[in-house]
C-alpha cells in the first residue's frame, strides 16, 4: 500500500503515544505541528539523510552563459530546483567517468566542461516527492523524524522522547539506518568507475601468446 500524508503523521503520532488523526483537516495541535514540520521542508530533509534509489534522477546540465567565474573553472552549472543531494557528476551520459575537476559551491557546480552529467536525489513528484514511490522502510524512517520533531511539544513522558531521540539507540537513527541498508539491497551491483591511466592500459593491452608476437617464424 502507498504511503499517504495522513499515513505518515499518524505513523509519527503513534510513536509519541497519541491518538490517530481522523483528517488532514482535523483541528488539533498534533495536525498544527505536523503541518508545520512538512511546511519546513520535513520531507525534503529526510531526502537529504541517503542516497535514495526511488528518488535519483539523472541529468545533463549546460553552463550558464549569464554567469563568468572571476577566476578558477570557466563555466557555472546552476542546480536543479529539485536537487536535494549529489550522487555522481561525470563527464558522460553513461557515469562510467567521474568528473574529479568540478566544485560544488552555493547552489552551483563548476568545471571547465560546457556540459556535465549529473545524478542527484530529487524531491520532485515524480521523483522522492512521490509518496507512492517510497519503500516502507523509508516511511518509517519518515514517521519517526516527524516525530522527533513534534515529542517534545506533545509529551513530558522523558522514555518516549529518548527512545525517539538518542542519537545511537534512538529510533530516528534506528530507522535512517534501516532504511539507507534496506536501500542498499535494491540497488544493482556496480563497478568502480575506471581512471584514464586504466582505461589507457587497457587500450594499450596486446594478445599474449607465449612468445614473441612481433616476430613470428613458421
Amino acid at each position: 500500500m502507498s504511503a499517504t500524508r495522513l499515513g505518515i503523521y499518524n505513523g509519527a503520532l503513534k510513536l509519541c503515544g497519541e491518538r490517530k488523526l481522523a483528517s488532514l483537516t482535523e483541528n488539533r495541535e498534533p495536525r498544527q505541528l505536523l503541518d508545520d514540520v512538512w511546511s519546513d521542508d520535513g520531507v525534503k530533509a529526510c531526502l537529504e539523510a541517503g542516497q535514495w534509489f526511488f528518488a535519483m534522477r539523472t541529468q545533463a546540465v549546460d553552463y550558464e552563459p549569464s554567469i563568468e567565474p572571476a577566476f578558477g573553472y570557466r563555466r557555472a552549472f546552476t542546480k536543479p530546483t529539485d536537487w536535494c543531494l549529489t550522487s555522481a557528476v561525470c563527464e558522460d551520459e553513461y557515469f562510467r567517468v567521474p568528473l574529479t575537476q568540478h566544485t560544488d559551491e552555493a547552489g552551483y557546480w563548476f568545471a571547465d566542461r560546457d556540459q556535465i552529467f549529473v545524478k542527484y536525489v530529487s524531491n520532485d513528484d515524480d521523483y522522492g516527492g512521490s509518496l507512492a514511490r517510497w519503500p516502507q522502510a523509508f516511511v518509517n524512517y519518515v514517521e519517526s523524524y516527524f516525530a522527533s520533531k513534534i515529542c517534545r511539544k506533545l509529551t513530558s513522558a522523558a522514555d518516549i522522547v529518548d527512545a525517539l531521540l538518542h542519537p545511537r539507540t534512538g529510533l530516528v537513527a534506528s530507522a535512517r539506518l534501516a532504511a539507507q541498508n534496506a536501500n542498499a539491497m535494491a540497488l544493482p551491483t556496480k563497478f568502480p568507475a575506471q581512471g584514464t591511466w586504466v582505461r589507457a592500459r587497457r587500450g594499450q593491452r596486446r594478445q599474449r601468446d607465449g612468445g614473441n608476437t612481433g616476430q613470428l617464424i613458421g
